[in-house]
């Protein structure tokens, strides 16, 4: 019963489904091509925040267009795509654990909120901040080493930075110099980052999804069952509110995290070395480097990837579902 409760209570069941509706094995295959195209689209960002936030010399003042002028000129179109092959590599697992830990601590969490009585958007944030924050704090065991190995690519060529032949290059490369302890160089700081980061996004969306629908007139009370349009609209909505919240809160985080990762020609940096050091060459503002680009990957991933995973997650609605053959 608590169950259903829980997944009762927005008033639209329809457009929040949790995970004991779902196909899980239509859910992970259909999932793993989703997300590989979601990231292929928007990685050139990511790259461009990333030599923004390492950038020394006569390069900090380089806005993001010009740095996409100089990748471009240097290696064309590929190399705005550096290292992008070591990520969908681990994508399929980094996601497996991430959305299965989401889902689950999500609907646990639903269900004891529900138990203390908690108000609609209330519990949405409690629910989604914890399932948020719990599920990234387990995938970085495996995210860490893919994005230490795929940063180390996109920056190649810029000063003070490595060559590879690629990502197994990169791989026993850091091995070597650093020991496995290299592949988890920031893990700490990766946690600090991601995790209260995943928090923020997933109780934003939640707590801002339950608002939008509430304006649109979907109460408990209502029976009205919404429009795919409908359904799109809000999500992506909830997805740009949450970009923007987890970005202005936690870009310093990721900046010093990305330095970390990145400058191993500095001996074995620490978290605060790297954050003074960051302040004495540029000031508080060298904190917020690279925050455009994030803030548009970040709104751009943001409601791409909710969009995404909410159809893929009508897409892998079990056939007998109660609730979507109404």
């Amino acid at each position: 019963m608590a169950t259903m409760a829980a997944q009762q209570k927005p008033g639209v069941p329809q457009a929040e489904i949790n995970w004991d509706r779902l196909d899980k094995t239509k859910f992970y295959l259909v999932g793993a091509g989703l997300f590989s195209g979601v990231s292929a689209a928007l990685y050139p960002i990511t790259v461009v925040k990333t030599r923004m936030q390492v950038a020394r010399g006569e390069a900090v003042n380089m806005k993001a267009p010009a740095i996409v002028r100089s990748i471009l000129s240097t290696d064309g179109v590929r190399g705005l795509y550096r290292g992008f092959g070591t990520v969908v590599a681990g994508t399929v697992p980094s996601r497996v654990v991430f959305l299965t830990t989401l889902e689950t601590t999500k609907i646990a969490a639903l269900n004891l909120t529900s138990k203390l009585n908690f108000p609609d958007t209330t519990a949405a944030a409690i629910a989604n901040g914890a399932a948020g924050f719990l599920s990234s704090v387990v995938s970085q065991f495996i995210f860490v080493p893919l994005d230490v190995v795929s940063q180390r690519l996109m920056v190649q060529g810029t000063p003070g930075s490595t060559k590879y032949a690629g990502g197994i290059d990169a791989v026993r490369q850091i091995v070597k110099a650093d020991g496995i302890r290299g592949l988890y160089r920031g893990f700490g700081m990766s946690v600090i980052t991601y995790s209260p980061t995943s928090g923020v996004w997933w109780a934003s969306y939640g707590t801002s999804q339950r608002v939008f629908w509430r304006a649109l007139g979907y109460t408990e009370e209502t029976h009205k069952i919404p429009s795919q349009s409908e359904m799109v609209l809000v999500q992506a909505a909830g997805g740009l509110v949450a970009a923007a919240c987890a970005s202005a809160l936690t870009a310093p985080f990721d900046t010093i995290k990305t330095r970390l990762q990145v400058l191993s020609s500095e001996g074995n940096p620490t978290v605060v070395g790297t954050a003074r050091q960051l302040l004495q060459d540029d000031g508080w503002k060298g904190l917020y480097r690279g925050l455009v680009p994030r803030f548009l990957s970040m709104t751009l991933w943001g409601s791409a990837m909710i969009i995404s995973y909410e159809y893929l997650k009508r897409l892998s609605v079990k056939k007998d579902d109660p609730i979507m053959s109404t």
